[in-house]
This record gives structure tokens, sequence and C-alpha cells, in this order.
């Protein structure tokens, strides 16, 4: 358990350092363990991601957080820009508007 929160926290430093690939690879340690699930994590793998230019990876993590936080505004966002990334402007359209919809409700509660 211990180790899996060091990978985190590897994670963490190496994506505040810019180091991305560092930090896709602890946050790939952390995920593969399995022990918790973190919508942060795979956003944070997908910012890491989207700046080394691997937008599908990017799309499939930030995916990956809307599924374990569907109302979680940031995984829409993040969706958003990698589909600008890979050119699917309409889809990045209708993601960033989900995300601003979300956004929006939360502010209002």
């Amino acid at each position: 358990m211990q180790e899996t929160l060091n990978s985190k926290k590897k994670g963490d430093a190496a994506f505040r350092h810019k180091d991305f690939q560092t930090a896709i690879d602890s946050y790939t340690m952390f995920i593969d363990v399995g022990t918790m699930v973190s919508p942060t994590v795979y956003a944070r793998r997908s910012l890491c991601y989207l700046m080394s230019n691997m937008a599908d990876e990017a799309l499939n993590d930030a995916m990956q957080a809307q599924v374990i936080s569907p109302v979680w505004y940031i995984a829409f966002y993040l969706q958003a820009v990698a589909l600008l990334a890979m050119g699917k402007e309409n889809d990045a359209q209708m993601a960033l508007k989900e995300g601003s919809s979300l956004e929006t409700k939360k502010s209002t509660n």
C-alpha cells in the first residue's frame, strides 16, 4: 500500500517539475496496482500524455476519469483538448459543452 502511495507522490512531483514521462510511468504504476481508483491520477496522466503529444492515450485516460467520476467537469475538458488535438473539432465542442454544463450545475449548488 505504501509503495502505491509513493508511486503517486513520485508522479505528482514529476508532474510539477514537467517531467511528464516519469509522471506517466509513476501514475501507471499506481493505476496498475489497482488498490485505489483515483480520477485525479487519470486526469494528471491524461494531461501528461497531452503534453507529450499522445492524444489517443490522453483521451483514454480522460474518459476513464469520467467513468470513475461522471459529474467531474475536468474530465470532459481534458477530453475536449484531446479530441481537438486529434482533429475532431465537433466531438471536442460537444465534450466542452458537457463539461461547461456540469461546471455550471456544480457552481449553482
